[in-house]
């Protein structure tokens, strides 16, 4: 596995300040993989989601073995399609929500599944 260099200093994301240099090294799949043979990668696709900061073409990191709880970004299975929301509880049924008011929460179907939780978003700056 590659490690990569990492800069331990938070970097200021208003006024600058010199940075001491100081770094160690990081293992990008221990960072953004807790169960190695849990998880997977999805594209985003569309917009319901950009209020939690998942736009479309990014892509996903989703592990199975996370809990499902209500809160979470998760990835359902619904009419045998994917589709990521927020998943919410509401008084006996599950909700999934999106973050863009264009689009309306839809309580799950019965015979849809939670696929996994979606754990880290990988946001490509350069378009």
């Amino acid at each position: 596995m590659k490690v990569f260099p990492y800069f331990i200093e938070g970097v200021k994301c208003g006024f600058p300040s010199p940075a001491d240099g100081h770094q160690e090294e990081l293992d990008l799949e221990s960072y953004m993989i807790r169960n190695p043979n849990a998880t997977f990668f999805l594209r985003a696709s569309g917009e319901s989601m950009v209020g939690a900061g998942i736009y479309d073409g990014d892509l996903l990191v989703v592990d199975r073995a996370e809990p499902v709880v209500p809160g979470r970004i998760v990835i359902a299975r619904v009419y045998d399609e994917f589709t990521c929301k927020r998943l919410m509880r509401h008084e006996e049924a599950w909700w999934l929500i999106a973050e863009n008011p264009n689009f309306n929460p839809f309580p799950m179907p019965e015979d849809s599944e939670i696929f996994g939780v979606v754990t880290r978003n990988v946001h490509n700056l350069l378009g």
